[in-house]
């Protein structure tokens, strides 16, 4: 199978530069609308070939769709999509848009003899960016979906203030979308996209840096832009002592998708999207409090196929559950270099300034 361009790394290393689309059959489009009171978006993430799927809701205030459908023990093998968006449970009409544009292209699960008879499988999760442009009614709808469907290309997919990542906002700076992928010595690639939107913080006091930076080409910011920073995302100072809200001043999630070329069970696609969860926790912290929705769906394209464990057995290598466990790996590997990738290519659209704006001493090329 020919690689992509952004995958032809050493095998193993993360590639912070990397895209969900390094993984054949998955296509990812934007859709964003900035200023005059707007600032929110959607992001499709497409498998017009279908690809199997499992999902993992941590956070205490999720905003999904179709997730039960994804449970190891139900009927549907495959989805057709993920639609990721902001809007909060509005915007979850952004998915109506995707399954609308796929329906039209013949493309989803069949439910009748008759061609065209289908139903495109598009499970969806939200993040809360509502009002952060100003006017609250303003929020992705179906319309959204289509738009980001039809913009859809197997292309590394743009990074930073875009699609689903326009509104949001992390640790009080720019939030964003990021990716990233990995190659495995096998041949087998994993990648992640995630959409930062966190209640929790995504950089490390001590430094200046992002929680995360193994797979990144940053360096210790100067002394004054660190304290521009500190100033930046240090938390608002109570009115008195005894001041204790219980709820935070907006609400917070983050999203994502892990896929990958392997071919995997909903249950195995399940245990991605779960492992995926402890990159989320190297790169925000804290990460799934009661405030945040945290989500990730994990797709499996089939491409690639592991060991059959019936003719291998259960050894602890060069089995089945030993490739496995390194699709594991990289899947939170992969989903915390994509979060600080995020952060790293947000700009300020409007709202709290981004990471590259106050600490430009922390990059190679500024």
């Amino acid at each position: 199978m020919a690689l992509p361009p952004t995958a032809r790394r050493a095998d193993g290393v993360v590639d912070p530069s990397g895209s969900l689309t390094d993984v054949a059959g998955i296509t990812v489009g934007h859709h964003q609308r900035i200023g005059r009171g707007w600032q929110t978006g959607t992001t499709a993430i497409l498998a017009r070939d279908g690809a199997t799927a499992g999902v993992d809701v941590r956070g205490g205030g999720p905003g999904t769709r179709e997730t039960d459908l994804l449970r190891p023990e139900n009927l549907i093998q495959q989805v057709h999509g993920i639609c990721l968006t902001g809007g909060s449970a509005y915007g979850l009409a952004a998915a109506g848009g995707v399954m609308a544009e796929l329906e039209a292209a013949g493309i989803g699960y069949a439910v009748g003899q008759q061609a065209g008879f289908v139903v495109p499988i598009v499970p969806a999760a939200v993040i809360f960016d509502l009002g952060r442009g100003g006017t609250f009614a303003n929020r992705p709808d179906h319309d959204f979906g289509r738009r980001a469907t039809r913009s859809a290309r197997g292309t590394g997919e743009r990074n930073g203030s875009v699609g689903a990542g326009a509104g949001a906002v992390a640790g009080r700076l720019q939030g964003g979308v990021g990716s990233a992928s990995v190659r495995l010595a096998s041949g087998i690639i994993v990648a992640a996209l995630a959409v930062v939107n966190a209640a929790g913080s995504v950089i490390d006091p001590t430094t200046g840096l992002p929680w995360d930076v193994a797979a990144h080409r940053l360096r210790r910011p100067s002394r004054s832009d660190r304290a521009l920073l500190m100033d930046a995302i240090a938390p608002p100072v109570p009115p008195t002592l005894l001041a204790s809200p219980s709820t935070p001043s907006s609400l917070n999630t983050t999203i994502g998708v892990v896929a990958t070329t392997a071919r995997l069970s909903k249950a195995e696609c399940t245990k991605v999207a779960s492992v995926s969860h402890d990159g989320m926790a190297r790169a925000i912290r804290p990460a799934h409090s009661m405030f945040d929705g945290d989500t990730v769906f994990a797709l499996a394209t089939g491409l690639d196929e592991l060991p059959d464990p019936a003719s291998t057995g259960f050894r602890t290598d060069g089995t089945r559950p030993a490739a496995l466990n390194t699709i594991l790996e990289a899947a939170a590997l992969c989903f915390a270099a994509a979060c600080t990738q995020a952060i790293v290519s947000a700009t300020s659209i409007g709202g709290p300034l981004a990471y590259r704006d106050l600490c430009p001493s922390a990059f190679r090329d500024g």
